[in-house]
């Protein structure tokens, strides 16, 4: 070995007959000797996907604002160079333990967690005394471009997002996320009827709407973006608009007193699913804008507006081609419908997309 090595203390592993090694490394440590394919070379010559440099701010801003409370997944990368592994003991658990010498020359890797090394360095400009924490590290041994390439494909293959509504029904630091979850449980629309799991509702499924949809809507109503502070009024206000309309709709009155199947109610309605009630969130929003003192008499007008997917008011809006439509314009399109049933004024935009969007897909269809 050469006179200037780095020294880990790691735990020596064996996956497909092959060594490899867990050691525990320096925040500071990890954007000084962690490399990745930065070069703008054929994805074919790479071991990696090009850094989504759109994502590395927001990881940055996690670790920052968590600082107490912050977890990260191992990296996995390969060294290309010289190493030494040094058990503690020959024989037993601890001819396993021991120390990783790597020499200085050599070159690391990312095979599977660029995102995190960059945002680690951009967290580290601005809190340097992370850098005496640690992240654990999975080292194999180099063994070309085609291994790496096959260490990447083989590390994402079976890799699955979790959910919108499983991430939101999980997440206890944003506030929004809390306050959704808080009306599941409390207003009769969504008790017992969401979905918390999944982002898409089954044919059989006794559930309405997803937890995402709750979220989607709640935020358009309280105008509030992921993270923001809610207050006990925005609770109240929520849970108070949302039971109204569960009083005021009338197939929602229904579905609450277990008259009529949800499954029913999604195929023949739409405001059984998640572009309505986005719509409906929107609505409040500016009801609330326009009229604070009287938007609940207001609401009272939805009773008497024909929600039937075969209703040709809805074509192109909630629906395209007969089929509900999960587009932003979509969203605009059904609130735009809903306030003119109410006899709220549309904004410019609004107006814009009414005249641009709508007449287009009147055209296409």
């Amino acid at each position: 070995m050469e006179a200037y090595n780095y020294q880990f203390t790691a735990l020596r592993g064996i996956q497909a007959g092959r060594e490899y090694y867990v050691a525990m490394c320096p925040l500071k440590l990890i954007p000084k000797i962690f490399l990745f394919d930065e070069e703008e070379i054929p994805a074919e010559l790479r071991a990696q996907r090009v850094l989504n440099r759109a994502r590395v701010p927001d990881i940055a801003r996690y670790i920052i604002n968590n600082s107490d409370d912050y977890i990260f997944s191992s990296i996995t990368a390969s060294i290309d160079g010289e190493i030494n592994f040094e058990p503690l003991e020959e024989h037993g658990y601890g001819r396993n333990a021991g120390i990783l010498t790597v020499s200085m020359t050599s070159r690391f890797l990312i095979n599977d967690g660029q995102h995190r090394r960059a945002a680690i360095e951009e967290a580290l400009k601005v809190n340097p005394d992370l850098g005496d924490e640690t992240l654990s590290v999975v080292f194999f041994l180099d063994a070309g471009l085609d291994r790496s390439q096959q260490f990447f494909a083989d590390l994402n293959k079976h890799a699955v997002r979790p959910t919108k509504s499983i991430g939101i029904l999980y997440d206890s630091r944003d506030p929004l996320a809390r306050l959704a979850v808080k009306l599941t449980n409390n207003v009769p629309l969504f008790k017992g009827l969401t979905e918390t799991e999944k982002t898409t509702i089954s044919n059989r499924s006794t559930k309405l709407f997803t937890l995402s949809a709750v979220y989607q809507a709640t935020q358009a109503l309280i105008a509030k973006k992921k993270g923001d502070k809610i207050k006990s009024g925005d609770y109240d206000l929520a849970q108070e608009y949302w039971s109204m309309l569960g009083s005021v709709i009338p197939e929602w009155r229904l579905v609450i007193q277990k008259q009529i199947s949800t499954a029913e109610l999604r195929r023949d309605f739409i405001h059984s699913h998640g572009v309505t009630l986005h719509a409906l969130g929107l609505v409040g929003r500016a009801l609330l804008d326009i009229y604070p003192d009287d938007w609940a008499e207001c609401l009272q007008q939805l009773e008497d507006i024909n929600w039937l997917r075969t209703n040709p008011l809805w074509e192109g809006r909630a629906m395209l081609r007969g089929r509900m439509s999960k587009a932003g314009h979509s969203v605009i399109l059904t609130a735009n419908a809903i306030k003119m049933a109410l006899n709220i004024p549309l904004t410019t935009d609004e107006s814009e997309v009414e005249n641009t969007v709508l007449s287009s897909r009147v055209e296409k269809g």
